[in-house]
């Protein structure tokens, strides 16, 4: 079963594993600050996966978007709020 892997399938298997796990600590982190910090890192890896799948266009637009604009208004929104969530 492994042998058929090729290298561009164990970078999507490391892409998609990355970006399952700054998913799953964005969602349980009470530290609002870190969850952007993580929702930035789920951006990238899915951007490594687009390049890996050979769309370089989608990369930089969803690396563009996910870590720029969205980080960027999230945490002008948090400065102006609380920045850890209450239980």
């Amino acid at each position: 079963m492994i042998e058929g892997l090729g290298v561009q399938d164990l970078l999507l298997i490391i892409a998609f594993t990355l970006a399952i796990v700054f998913t799953y600590k964005t969602l349980v982190e009470k530290d609002l600050v870190k969850a952007v910090v993580y929702s930035a890192g789920q951006a990238i890896a899915y951007g490594l996966a687009f390049i890996v799948l050979m769309a370089p266009d989608l990369a930089l637009a969803y690396v563009a978007v996910g870590v720029g604009i969205y980080s960027a208004l999230f945490l002008l929104v948090i400065s102006r709020t609380e920045r850890y969530e209450e239980v």
